[in-house]
C-alpha cells in the first residue's frame, strides 16, 4: 500500500518554472517506478514523464527538454522540475507509482497508486 501526496502546483506566467514534489509512503519506495501524468477538463489523463526503479527516465517528446523528473529514494520523494512553461501545460498533475512490467510505461494501467493531483496554471 502506497500513499502519494503531490505539492508545488500553482499559478505561473508563461516562461516561468515550477517544481512539483510527490511524497510517498512505504519502505519499498525504491522498488517502484514513479510517473507523472496530467489531465485537463474533458480530456484523458496523459503521460508526462517517468523515472523507473532503475533510474532511467522517459518523457513525452513534446516536452522538448523542458521538464526533468528525478527521485530521492532516501526521502521517498519524486520531483518534476518544469521550466519554460507554456499555457498548454496547464493541467492537474498527478503522481503515480507502480511495479508492474505487464503494461507500457506510458499506460496508466502500469501504475497502482495515484495522488490526488495538484493544479498547475500557466498564464499568457
Amino acid at each position: 500500500q502506497v500513499q502519494l501526496v503531490e505539492s508545488g502546483g500553482g499559478l505561473v506566467q508563461a516562461g516561468g518554472s515550477l517544481s512539483l514534489s510527490c511524497a510517498a509512503s512505504g519502505r519499498t519506495f525504491s522498488s517502484y517506478h514513479m510517473g507523472w501524468f496530467r489531465q485537463v477538463p474533458g480530456k484523458e489523463r496523459r503521460f508526462v514523464a517517468v523515472i523507473l526503479r532503475t533510474g532511467d527516465t522517459y518523457y513525452i517528446d513534446s516536452m522538448k527538454g523542458r521538464f526533468i523528473i528525478s527521485r530521492d529514494n532516501a526521502k521517498n520523494t519524486v520531483y518534476l522540475q518544469m521550466n519554460s512553461l507554456k499555457p498548454e501545460d496547464t493541467a492537474v498533475y498527478y503522481c503515480a507509482a507502480g511495479r508492474s512490467s505487464s503494461y507500457n510505461i506510458h499506460n496508466q494501467d502500469a501504475y497502482d497508486y495515484w495522488g490526488q493531483g495538484t493544479q498547475v496554471t500557466v498564464s499568457s
